[in-house]
């Protein structure tokens, strides 16, 4: 398959734009380090003051910082990626992903039962690979995984979804009301008539 079809043309971009330097135009202000990635323009990484002014309508992820090491949001870059196969880490109480591979000793992969196949970093879950930078350099090796999200897919995912939920309905009927109680009352508790209008 033609390697257009598996990677969007924005993304190498994105894996080797170096973030978080002082915005040239706005460095005086607040929010000036450039930590945003317009998908639209797939240029240079800018600022928040820069986003507003010229990337208002265009689909812009925020990249991070955990350890030094550049992971965006993964509510946010599913949107645009197939991110199967890449791991996932919680920190801040967000989900995310690392931009690109990090390296690790050789002896801290021992034990781990899942490494990636691109750098053998040691992961927490069973998937193929470290980062989105580890999952290009596989499709670009095998062209065995990809990054496009394909209508269809996701069209077939929600009749899927329907299809389930409907064969829940006829599965599990909803439960009918108890009955009336029938029970007779204690003696010695009190009970008090409605208030009447």
């Amino acid at each position: 398959m033609d390697r257009t079809m598996l990677v969007p043309p924005w993304l190498e971009q994105l894996l080797n734009t170096s973030f978080f330097r002082v915005c040239r135009t706005h460095g005086d202000a607040a929010r000036s380090e450039c930590n945003m990635f317009c998908l639209d323009c797939s240029g240079d990484a800018f600022c928040f003051y820069c986003r507003s002014s010229g990337h208002k309508d265009h689909q812009v992820i925020q990249i991070r910082r955990s350890s030094y090491h550049d992971v965006v949001r993964v509510s946010e870059v599913q949107k645009a990626l197939d991110i199967n196969g890449v791991q996932t880490y919680v920190i801040n109480s967000a989900r995310v992903m690392f931009l690109n591979e990090r390296p690790q000793p050789k002896a801290g992969s021992k034990g781990s039962p899942h490494i990636c196949e691109l750098c053998g970093r040691s992961l927490l879950d069973p998937v193929r690979f470290c980062s989105l930078g580890c999952k290009l350099a596989g499709i670009n090796r095998n062209g065995d995984a990809n990054f496009t999200l394909e209508a269809k897919d996701e069209e077939a995912m929600g009749r899927r979804e329907e299809l389930r939920e409907g064969s829940q309905q006829d599965i599990c009927p909803p439960t009918p009301p108890p009955p009336p109680s029938t029970a007779r009352r204690r003696k010695g508790i009190p009970h008090r008539a409605p208030f009447g209008s």
